[in-house]
Formats: structure tokens, sequence, C-alpha cells
């Protein structure tokens, strides 16, 4: 399917002063979790939360610090997650995408607002 990329608005809803930070995310529906590198940790000033150990790609495992609560944004849908701090680049794991009821679009490589529900997220609870 190839690499999906998406800008998306993170924010510290902790902190409403601070400006939000808007990214390109890669959007990967096997990942699990939100990941921020720590710059970005560093500009929304996130504490942290807890430590988790994950397994990585390479089947290597890492203790890495979890943050949080972080605000998401991507057209007319918001999530809040915590993350985990990692990487270069923010990704958009199926925890996130699931939340704010978003689809990836193979033919096009985008993210979208899932079409069977354009104007507010569905989830299912049962």
């Amino acid at each position: 399917m190839g690499l999906v990329n998406a800008d998306v608005t993170l924010r510290n809803p902790r902190k409403p002063d601070l400006a939000p930070v808007k990214v390109s995310a890669l959007a990967d529906s096997g990942a699990l979790h939100l990941c921020i590198p720590e710059h970005v940790r560093i500009q929304l000033e996130l504490e942290e939360i807890d430590k988790k150990e994950a397994t990585l790609a390479d089947d290597s495992r890492r203790l890495l610090p979890y943050v949080g609560p972080i605000e998401i944004r991507f057209g007319n849908r918001v999530g809040f997650v915590g993350a985990l701090v990692l990487g270069n680049q923010v990704l958009l794991g199926a925890i996130p995408m699931e939340d704010m009821d978003l689809v990836v679009i193979p033919s096009t490589r985008t993210l979208a607002v899932n079409p069977n529900s354009p104007n507010i997220a569905t989830s299912v609870v049962k």
C-alpha cells in the first residue's frame, strides 16, 4: 500500500494557552499507539505519566516514556490519547484512528474521515 501521511494538530488540553503543534503524521494501522518525538513532547510541555515496554518493528523491546493527555485533531474529528515518546516523526496508530473514526484509503494513500459517517464519529461499544 505504501506510506500514508496526514496533517494533524496536537494540543496539550491541560495547558490551553500553549499553541497547538501542526505535524505531518505517518498513519499506520499496524501500530497501536500515538508516538511522538521528544521535540513535540517538549513543545507541548507534556508530562510523563508512566513508562511502557514496547515491542518495535525489529522485535526489540524498549522502555519508553508515556505522556499525555494529548488532543488530536484531523478534519472534523477530535480525540484524546496518551503517547509513547519515540522516533523522529509522529506516528498515528490504530487506537487514535479508531477513536476518531478515521480510515486509510489505500488507492490514494490518504487518511480520511470515515465516509460512512462523515459528520460525526461512530464507534462500537458492545
